[in-house]
């Protein structure tokens, strides 16, 4: 692509953002927070990347202030967005799950039965890397090892220490943020970081750049042990064309990301928000690549939490069929 296409291309995007703040431009916002804050997780990963840009891209098209904030993850952003602290936030199934069941490891007991889906993101894949020279190369080579498992309460420290014990392996995990443990890994602090985000994981990325290193998730043994016990959890794979340091596709487990906000939230300004975003994918894309699956036919995989009345009338005028429970 030359540089002029490019330009046009990114031209070409933000104008459609900015038509869409046109068309919002004389909606009432009476109702309307004067700042909305999306939480996200740590910086270094998926969610801190990919939230920091929808936040952006809403601002421009909406003229409304709104920004991304570093959080523990989609534990934590459940909480935040079920008692008011944050107007948006990012989440996985399984810690949503939790949530809603009044299981969360942060708020026990608390129900967030005032959680509403926006739209839906991405797939989450749990994700591993370690040192080349270490010779760890696989879940099994874990065994008696420290491993960091992102920040407390995020996907990764959700489900990675779980499933270790499932497998049978002794291991101790370590918590912080992904940028942290990849330091952490690089300096010899830790003997792998296993981590929990939309592909690829910047981290990931970064080590790769300045050292040799083994990427790799779950086997297809590993997984059909793991299956029966965590049915929000689905086989996938991590193709090798997201990663320099991969020469062959490596089996993994994923489980989706939905975007969320509070029941009370003004209707117009959740239309507002999923509009932007779902109508969008090329400035998406720029943000990052997860963002391919940010597109509104994989609304569908949302079967845990209703939608919020504004991103139900969006989806709903745009032919996309949202049951009568599954709304609110």
């Amino acid at each position: 692509m030359t540089i002029l296409s490019k330009k046009s291309l990114i031209a070409g995007c933000l104008g459609a953002v900015m038509a869409t703040g046109v068309a919002f431009a004389e909606e009432d916002r009476s109702d309307w927070p004067n700042s909305i804050t999306v939480g996200t997780a740590s910086q270094g990963g998926t969610y801190y990347i990919y939230g920091s840009g929808w936040a952006n891209m809403v601002g421009e098209a909406l003229g409304i202030s709104a920004g991304a904030e570093v959080t523990g993850g989609p534990v934590q952003n459940a909480t935040l967005v079920q008692m008011g602290e944050h107007a948006f936030g990012m989440v996985t199934t399984g810690p949503l799950v939790e949530a809603l069941a009044g299981n969360s490891a942060l708020a026990p007991g608390m129900s967030h039965e005032d959680v509403r889906a926006v739209f839906p993101m991405y797939q989450t894949t749990l994700q591993i890397i370690s040192l080349k020279s270490s010779g760890i190369d696989s879940v099994a080579d874990l065994d008696g090892k420290t491993v960091g498992v992102g920040p407390a309460g995020g996907t990764a420290d959700m489900y990675h220490p779980q499933l270790f014990e499932r497998l049978g392996l002794n291991v101790t995990t370590r918590n912080g943020g992904a940028s942290d443990q990849a330091g952490q890994l690089q300096d010899g602090l830790i003997d792998a970081f296993a981590f929990a985000a939309g592909m690829p994981i910047s981290a990931f990325n970064q080590l790769e750049a300045q050292v040799d290193v083994n990427i790799f998730s779950y086997s297809p043994e590993n997984i059909e042990l793991i299956a029966a016990d965590y049915p929000e959890l689905s086989a996938g794979v991590i193709p090798a064309s997201v990663y320099s340091s991969m020469d062959e596709d490596k089996s993994a487990l994923s489980l989706w990301n939905f975007a969320i906000t509070h029941k009370d939230m003004p209707e117009s300004l959740v239309y507002g928000v999923t509009k932007t975003v779902m109508e969008n994918n090329e400035r998406m894309l720029q943000i990052h690549g997860a963002a391919k699956e940010t597109i509104p036919e994989n609304y569908k995989y949302n079967t845990i939490v209703p939608w919020h009345a504004g991103a139900a009338r969006w989806f709903e005028e745009n032919g996309y069929d949202i049951p009568a429970d599954m709304k609110d």
